[in-house]
């Protein structure tokens, strides 16, 4: 439990899901319209949602995020400052995608790939016509379709074919640099939604909204009633209807589902001798497949490296458990560093998005035709059940600072309609 504000089971405003929207909606609230009761409920066991920090086993001042872990936009993003207003540090070291440090292996090679996968983008950004999956640009035996279909995982969580092109080509996460948080994106998150009334380990199973009055929220813990109601749970969620709306909103599920969540693992690596690898370098584990990780090694100069799979890999990987995930990063890395890099590795910690109970998976993607779903998604039914979270963000959708944005809209939205109440 969380800050409860102890006030029972009726209250003016319950917001179900503490993950980003949920906790910035609910501070939101807090600051415009502090007459308002509110309780956040969370299924999980703790606050920050897909935004999860944890300690390397044996040093706890290194933060591990499973979830996300980049200030994306960071100039622009909303958590920059918050960061700095709770007294986080902000890490201005480049990403490897902007200018940061990457192993090269072939000065040829890696210009030949550079290029390929440029004209690829750029076929992207100049697509006309019906909506299509991302595969559809792809140029029928290019030799570095491989690493194009790798990087596009990463990007979306699902495979070229099941990504839309017109969704891609809407994402901006906004200007500048990304960024990290030294103690991780995951605390940042957790001590932002620390002031907020909360209640953890409550699932809620139905929102009954038949009546004009108050509004029902049936959860394990029993029964609750609010005004109104903020439902920020992931789409996989919504789509599966592990939340029942009496009467049911069926544009809201047929949207969620159209609207899935892909998937990105992470497994961090215990170096045994930081050296062995060079600091806050950046490597792909093959350059010619797309079923391969990317890595990140030594982030931050920390004893570990990062890897990260997307897609069917990571399915596969997930389904298979940590000891194949384990093998399958520890060839690739030898298959750079050769077989005695082996010898440096252990296992420190690893996500699995795709089981995770109240989750599962890791930020949305749009099917082909389905971009506009997202607004069908993000719109308040009877200005009573509103909705916010990453997938119902236009542009910065699979982001920590695009679910801060819907959650504030949403919660001006709450605010405004009690306002007309009144």
């Amino acid at each position: 439990m969380s800050g409860d504000n102890g006030k029972g089971a009726d209250v003016d405003v319950v917001i179900i899901g503490g993950g980003a929207a949920g906790i910035a909606a609910a501070r939101r609230l807090q600051a415009i319209r502090p007459d308002l009761s509110i309780l956040l409920l969370e299924a999980g066991d703790r606050l920050g949602g897909r935004a999860w920090t944890v300690r390397l086993p044996g040093a706890a001042d290194v933060a591990l995020d499973l979830g996300c872990g980049w200030l994306h936009g960071a100039r622009t993003n909303a958590w920059t400052d918050i960061a700095e207003e709770v007294r986080l540090t902000v890490d201005r070291t480049p990403a490897p995608w902007s200018g940061g440090r990457r192993l090269q292996r072939n000065d040829a090679e890696t210009q030949a790939a550079q290029e390929a996968i440029g004209a690829f983008f750029e076929r992207l950004d100049s697509h006309e016509g019906d909506d299509a999956g991302l595969a559809a640009v792809l140029e029928p035996g290019n030799a570095w379709n491989g690493q194009i279909r790798a990087i596009g995982t990463y990007i979306t969580g699902a495979e070229l074919e099941r990504s839309s092109v017109v969704d891609y080509n809407r994402y901006d996460p906004g200007p500048g640099p990304d960024w990290r948080v030294r103690q991780g994106y995951g605390t940042l998150i957790s001590v932002y939604g620390r002031p907020v009334p909360a209640r953890l380990g409550v699932e809620v199973s139905r929102i009954d909204h038949r009546h004009a009055g108050r509004i029902g929220i049936e959860t394990n813990q029993g029964v609750l009633s609010a005004r109104a109601v903020l439902v920020t749970v992931s789409t996989n969620m919504l789509a599966a209807e592990k939340i029942a709306f009496d009467p049911p909103l069926p544009e809201k599920t047929q949207a969620a589902a159209r609207l899935p969540l892909g998937l990105a693992d992470k497994l961090f690596l215990g170096l045994a001798h930081p050296q062995a690898l060079p600091p806050d370098t950046h490597m792909l584990g093959s350059i010619s497949r797309g079923a391969t990780g990317t890595y990140q090694l030594r982030p931050l100069g920390a004893p570990v490296v990062e890897a990260y799979f997307a897609g069917d890999l990571a399915h596969d990987l997930e389904r298979e458990g940590s000891e194949a995930a384990f093998s399958f990063a520890a060839d690739e890395l030898a298959g750079q560093f050769g077989a005695d890099i082996r010898k440096e590795l252990s296992l420190a910690a690893i996500s699995a998005w795709a089981a995770a109970p109240h989750i599962g998976g890791s930020y949305s993607y749009a099917e082909p035709g389905a971009s506009d779903l997202r607004a069908v998604l993000a719109a308040p039914h009877d200005e009573r059940i509103f909705f916010a979270g990453e997938a119902c963000s236009r542009s910065r959708y699979s982001t920590a600072h695009g679910a801060y944005d819907t959650g504030v809209a949403a919660a001006d939205r709450i605010a405004g309609s009690f306002s007309r109440k009144a």
